[in-house]
């Protein structure tokens, strides 16, 4: 037989070629350098054998279930499996039951932010003890999605999305070493499409070859435009286990934006029916209320605040009501990106600049030694003047005068240009 490095599902003909070529061996492992490079703190855990428990968090297909079945391989330790999406408590204490005979077993559940609070908890005495090494699965921030005291028990490595160069490698690896592609000619002459509509993600880009391979006879030319035609016309309407994750939210978040709830409510539905976790949908229209509605209506951010806090109580089906409601209002609200922008502006003035010194009237004087240096002088208290407004200066030297905030066009616009005009004069160009 063939000793590949590669996955025994390489000999599986069924088996998609994603899975085909996941890799066995660490030296076989394409991407994310930073982990397991020859530095690299799991490829030193690996080799010392002291792995810890760890939550890899990620995109889709950059590794993570990958790294998980090559600890296991090279460490040589018994390994248990469960998806977040069909286990519950009852499947996470059996494992824990079954890993007390075995010699610290590896337990690797796939999207850990599905599991709730007493299923998360069911993990942390096993985790404490040591009775399994917990590797969890994430494409969410895990401050968020997983519980303070089981994080706190483990690592988090953040993995990268893959670069153009390591999906090309990923593209003529199996090009070359899959037995049903390896007798194919495919000549890659344009690849832009094809590693656009993967975005980074490995198990996409190698699906959408063999989608190619499947659909064209004989020799094939891999051009922009056959990429997009086979795409087009076999690529689902959304993937439950994440293929199209981030193109649908996409299409959701910019429906709104541009103010069109019946593309939005579309786009959520698609979510919806994706079985797309309900929590990930209303933290993303928080996100929008802040960036894209703004101070043109800050009730959208206290709509979608609570539509956050309500779903994530009941859950679904209902939870696809609130949903709607919010996705509904936020659609039809009137639109500011201001403060957004301002920020953005902000942060780029701060890291072309770096710390600049606070101006002295804006420093606190709490000791004698900080009055006689001039701390603190010259500062006026807006209350104690007309309007409550103190014509002072409050910017570093450096940028004096610098503006950031625009109000942007929203109803409020010519109000808040009226107002800052009149406190600020000509200083600021509104």
């Amino acid at each position: 037989m063939d000793e590949s490095p590669f996955h025994l599902a390489m000999f599986e003909a069924n088996s998609p070629l994603a899975e085909r070529m996941r890799p066995s061996r660490l030296e076989d492992l394409v991407g994310q350098q930073h982990l397991v490079g020859d530095s690299g703190i799991i490829r030193k855990a690996i080799q010392t054998g002291n792995v810890p428990s760890m939550v890899l968090w990620g995109p889709p297909g950059v590794g993570k279930t990958t790294i998980a079945n090559i600890i296991a391989n090279e460490v040589k330790r018994p390994f248990h499996v469960l998806s977040a999406v069909s286990a519950g408590v009852k499947d996470v204490r059996e494992v824990i039951e079954r890993a007390r005979h075995t010699t610290r077993a590896i337990l690797f559940i796939d999207e850990i932010h599905r599991f709730n609070k007493s299923q998360q908890d069911a993990l942390l005495g096993a985790v404490e003890k040591g009775t399994i090494t917990l590797i969890g699965a994430t494409t969410e921030n895990p401050s968020f999605e997983v519980n303070a005291a089981l994080l706190s028990r483990c690592q988090v490595y953040v993995l990268k999305s893959l670069g153009e160069d390591d999906l090309l490698r990923l593209v003529r690896q199996s090009l070359q070493n899959d037995l049903k592609l390896k007798g194919r000619h495919l000549e890659l002459r344009e690849t832009a499409a094809l590693f656009n509509i993967s975005g980074g993600d490995a198990r996409k880009v190698l699906n959408l070859v063999e989608l190619i391979c499947d659909s064209v006879s004989g020799d094939i030319t891999l051009t922009d435009q056959l990429v997009m035609d086979v795409a087009h016309k076999h690529i689902a309407l959304y993937d439950k286990s994440g293929e199209q994750h981030y193109d649908i939210i996409s299409a959701f978040i910019k429906s709104i934006r541009g103010s069109d709830p019946n593309a939005a409510l579309y786009y959520l539905a698609r979510m919806i029916e994706g079985g797309e976790d309900v929590k990930f949908i209303a933290r993303r229209l928080v996100i929008l209320a802040s960036e894209d509605i703004g101070n043109a209506n800050p009730t959208a951010l206290v709509l979608a605040t609570s539509t956050f806090q309500a779903v994530t109580l009941i859950g679904y089906p209902e939870a696809r009501i609130v949903l709607a409601q919010c996705t509904t209002y936020l659609a039809c609200s009137s639109k500011s990106n201001a403060s957004y922008a301002a920020i953005e502006s902000a942060l780029a003035a701060v890291r072309e600049t770096g710390d600049l010194p606070v101006p002295l009237s804006l420093r606190n004087a709490p000791t004698k030694l900080m009055r006689e240096l001039d701390y603190g002088k010259g500062y006026q208290y807006a209350h104690g003047y007309v309007d409550n407004f103190a014509n002072m200066e409050f910017l570093p030297d450096t940028i004096q005068s610098t503006r950031f905030f625009d109000p942007g066009r929203n109803p409020r616009e010519a109000e808040l240009r009226e107002y800052l005009k009149k406190l600020w004069g000509d200083k600021y160009g509104y």
